[in-house]
Formats: C-alpha cells, sequence, structure tokens
C-alpha cells in the first residue's frame, strides 16, 4: 500500500517483515521512487507536464465550502 494513503487512512499502526534492503537484494528496488521523490518535479526521469489547475482549483473550493466533509 502507498504510505500517502496509510497516512490519508489514519491507520494506527503500520506492520511490516520485509526492509526496503531485503526488496532491494531480490530485485524489488524502490531506491529509484525515493531518488526520484527528492528530486523537482523538472529534473524527474518521468516527464510531468501539469494541466487543467483552473478547473482542479474549482473542484477543490467545492470541497472546501462543503459542509459535510471528511478532513483529511
Amino acid at each position: 500500500m502507498c504510505l500517502a494513503a496509510i497516512y490519508w487512512a489514519r491507520i494506527g499502526k503500520l506492520y511490516y517483515a520485509n526492509t526496503c534492503r531485503d526488496a532491494a537484494d531480490i530485485q524489488f528496488d524502490d531506491d529509484l521512487i525515493y531518488q526520484e521523490i527528492a528530486k523537482p518535479l523538472n529534473a524527474r526521469q518521468l516527464p510531468m507536464e501539469q494541466l487543467g489547475q483552473d478547473e482542479a482549483i474549482t473542484v477543490f473550493e467545492e470541497w472546501m465550502n462543503k459542509p459535510d466533509k471528511i478532513r483529511y
């Protein structure tokens, strides 16, 4: 599960068996992901292009004004 999803779900405790090193040892290596996250968007290997920000901001504003929203 994505670590961000775990935090958003407010899970109280995370249990795990293997470490990142264990995963790398069997060539299931997340090191590239950690390196990429640390870089600015324009320096990452995967090209990224922002689209539709005006529309997306409108949706965020609608959510902020929603009286029965669940806060994350």
